[in-house]
């Protein structure tokens, strides 16, 4: 039924101004705003779009909203670092120094991280 159709994905915060600057700024994401609306898109790679919007009564989601995949978390996270995101840490999970978790296996190297409004979000990278 929905084989052929372009979904897509959405989240809210609770600052839109703050979420542009974030979003388009520090992880230099391609942003566009619908202001009649009050929405943003992020665009993906991939021809994928991420819708975000204000909601007054916003909650931060408790759960990874977005991973952005990369060849190399460490220097994904140093880059990161030095524009002021900070890593988070999760009970349960081996953090080093810089807050990544390393594979003891066949998990995938990440490090997790939150926008203004408090959703999380992952750097990783999939191949051990």
């Amino acid at each position: 039924m929905f084989a052929d159709t372009k979904a897509f994905s959405g989240f809210s915060v609770d600052d839109l101004d703050k979420a542009k600057e974030f979003y388009e700024g520090t992880l230099g994401l391609r942003v566009s705003e619908d202001k009649d609306m009050g929405m943003l898109s992020l665009h993906l790679a991939g021809d994928t779009t991420v819708l975000v919007y204000q909601k007054d009564n916003h909650e931060a989601a408790s759960f990874t909203i977005l991973n952005f995949p990369v060849d190399d978390v460490d220097r994904a996270v140093d880059e990161l670092t030095a524009r002021g995101v900070r890593f988070e840490r999760y009970d349960g999970f081996d953090t080093d120094d810089k807050g990544i978790v390393r594979p003891k296996g066949n998990e995938p190297t990440i490090a997790w991280f939150k926008d203004p409004a408090g959703n999380v979000l992952s750097v990783l990278n999939e191949s051990p």
